[in-house]
């Protein structure tokens, strides 16, 4: 079953289920999934989707600590449901001591020496971890294992 079949599988079962927080968060995937699709003029495979749901996921997150850190607990509870929701169709995401291992390898394999080696090291780096980790978190070891090495 495609992530597309799913997807929609899903959104039926939520609205018989009458889980109105699920149907909406599932909605909004697709329709973020329609607009990318129209906006590149072709239906996405997996892979594709699973880029647009880890962006809808990061930005839940964003809109989380937004939301605690003003105080706004309700709003907050409200996008961690919707986040938890979105982390179904991504997949399983690495460990911290998985993801230093990658970018240790990925360091080794461009030759990087230090901290201005960064861009190759996350050019090469992000395809491999795309949906399974979060970007910034990626970024921040591998900025702390190159600033190690300078």
């Amino acid at each position: 079953m495609t992530l597309r079949d799913r997807l929609e599988e899903d959104i039926r079962d939520s609205m018989r289920q009458r889980d109105q927080g699920r149907v909406d968060a599932l909605r909004f995937l697709k329709f973020a999934v329609q607009a990318v699709e129209k906006e590149r003029r072709e239906t996405l495979d997996d892979q594709a989707m699973i880029e647009v749901v880890s962006k809808q996921a990061n930005d839940r997150r964003e809109s989380v600590k937004a939301f605690r850190d003003g105080g706004r607990t309700e709003l907050a509870d409200k996008e961690a449901a919707e986040l938890a929701v979105l982390e179904e169709y991504l997949p399983p995401q690495l460990s911290e001591d998985e993801i230093v291992a990658l970018i240790r390898e990925t360091v080794e394999a461009v030759g990087a020496t230090g901290p201005r080696d960064r861009g190759k090291v996350m050019g090469r780096l992000m395809p491999q971890v795309r949906g399974k980790a979060d970007g910034a978190e990626v970024n921040r070891l591998a900025g702390e294992i190159l600033d190690s090495m300078g």
